[in-house]
């Protein structure tokens, strides 16, 4: 059995609101978040090997810097497209066939923890598909594009989607094959396994492993990282 992560990190026109800098390459304790993360599923035993999806123009500065900072279980570095999907797409196209597990992970997720990935990979190879969620704890208001409110939804059966989310290779393949015949893109890979009629298994997911998407984002990263 061999698991494959496919790490999507940057996507065209991608940058810090603050900075202009690209968020993959902005600092966590003097390192770029993206090398954080490849340090957490590099350190993951479930993990065989990595698929590295970037920009076109970023490909160099990936190809020198991995291996300085240790990282070598990415095996291929690839260029991405036009949105999100399209390279998950490409990741998933340079992965070897042997590999019955894909698992994909943000770049932008650099403080997961090992235990979620072990967990995400041992539900995907148990139900099929599985990702990472966290239950929702503030009220959920349903509203018209006026901003008025329709309707109050019930809490206890709404999640917030994170990543890793991992697959069976032919469900996932599967599911992307049916969403680019049928011009669909969703906003994560999960969406694509629905549409199949496939169920995903929610795994407990952590409050640790923010996305790096708002200034407010990268200082509470750095908070959290000095404390763990």
């Amino acid at each position: 059995m061999k698991t494959v992560a496919i790490v999507p990190a940057g996507g065209k026109g991608r940058r810090f609101l603050t900075t202009g800098r690209k968020k993959q390459f902005l600092e966590l304790a003097g390192v770029p978040i993206i090398i954080h993360t490849l340090w957490a599923l590099q350190s993951a035993d479930v993990i065989d090997s990595m698929v590295l999806v970037v920009p076109e123009e970023d490909r160099d500065w990936f190809g020198k810097e991995i291996p300085r900072y240790g990282v070598d279980k990415v095996k291929v570095i690839v260029p991405g497209g036009e949105h999100r999907q399209d390279s998950v797409w490409a990741g998933i196209l340079a992965t070897d066939e042997d590999a019955d597990i894909l698992l994909v992970h943000d770049g932008v997720r650099p403080l997961v923890e090992e235990r979620l990935i072990e967990n995400t990979v041992r539900a995907a190879r148990e139900y099929g598909a599985a990702l990472a969620a966290l239950s929702v704890t503030d009220t959920v208001k349903l509203c018209n594009p006026d901003g008025w409110v329709i309707n109050t939804l019930p809490r206890d059966n709404i999640f917030l989607a994170q990543t890793p989310q991992a697959f069976r290779r032919d469900i996932i393949v599967s599911a992307f094959e049916a969403a680019y015949r049928e011009r669909f893109y969703g906003t994560d890979e999960s969406s694509l396994v629905e549409r199949l009629g496939w169920p995903v298994h929610i795994v407990p997911g952590s409050h640790l492993n923010i996305k790096i998407t708002w200034p407010e984002d990268l200082t509470l990263a750095q908070f959290l990282m000095r404390r763990t």
